[in-house]
């Protein structure tokens, strides 16, 4: 089932999460995903001076994993954080520049999702960025501190965001430069991405070697996708539980 559009607009390529959901970050909608970037990547025409927008319908970018989906199953868990993991390791690898156009609410796993592209755009009038673990009790994988580490250079916004889990709208991203540009609406923030989008395309870079830089920019990053100690504590528990 797909979750998600794929328009091919000249040098864009325009992913939309679709429905009028919280765009929870299940198996299926990571699977959908993936399978549009694929399908880019497949594409003979992606491959220098093409630019990825990332944006979504409704009320929300994303609100985080789905965790009615996942329950209290540890393997439901360790398989919706793989997939997040190998998604995010895509972005990072991807052979061109990268914009979230974020005309709702970024939180949790949704923001860590946002935070993985190049460049962020949001609306001012609906939205949040936030990182609501500790106000419901859950520990942050250390991937997910690394990625915050890479894109957020203020020591002092970072504690903001992980340790008060401060709810920022657009206007605050961009003074604390987690966000490039902030619009009065949807429909300009799209605008504006697919104007960001154009300067990028018109450089005419090599996609390969994008993709080889951001690697190396966020090598930190790559390093801690291949384990989530998170869902370990989770396995850990059910077997004690099971052996009760």
């Amino acid at each position: 089932m797909d979750m998600c559009t794929l328009e091919k607009r000249g040098n864009l390529f325009i992913l939309t999460l679709t429905g009028e959901d919280e765009h929870r970050l299940n198996p299926i909608r990571i699977d959908s995903i993936r399978s549009a970037l694929n399908r880019i990547r497949s594409d003979p025409t992606s491959h220098s001076g093409s630019v990825l927008i990332t944006t979504a319908h409704g009320k929300f970018f994303s609100n985080g994993y789905d965790l009615a989906w996942a329950g209290s199953s540890p393997d439901k868990i360790c398989l919706m954080s793989s997939k997040l993991r190998a998604l995010i390791n895509d972005l990072i690898s991807f052979p061109m520049p990268t914009i979230a156009a974020i005309t709702g609410h970024a939180c949790a796993a949704g923001l860590i999702l946002a935070l993985s592209h190049d460049y962020i755009v949001m609306r001012k009038d609906r939205g949040f960025l936030y990182m609501s673990e500790m106000n419901i009790g859950m520990k942050f994988p250390a991937w997910f501190v690394t990625v915050i580490s890479c894109k957020i250079g203020d020591a002092a916004v970072r504690r903001e965001v992980v340790l008060k889990a401060e709810k920022l709208t657009a206007e605050q991203g961009v003074e604390r430069r987690i966000v490039t540009a902030a619009y009065d609406s949807a429909e300009e923030t799209m605008k504006g991405a697919v104007e960001l989008g154009e300067k990028l395309a018109e450089k005419g870079w090599n996609g390969e070697v994008y993709s080889e830089n951001r690697k190396v920019l966020y090598k930190d990053v790559l390093d801690k996708l291949g384990a989530d100690e998170t869902t370990e504590d989770a396995k850990k528990v059910a077997i004690a539980a099971s052996k009760m």
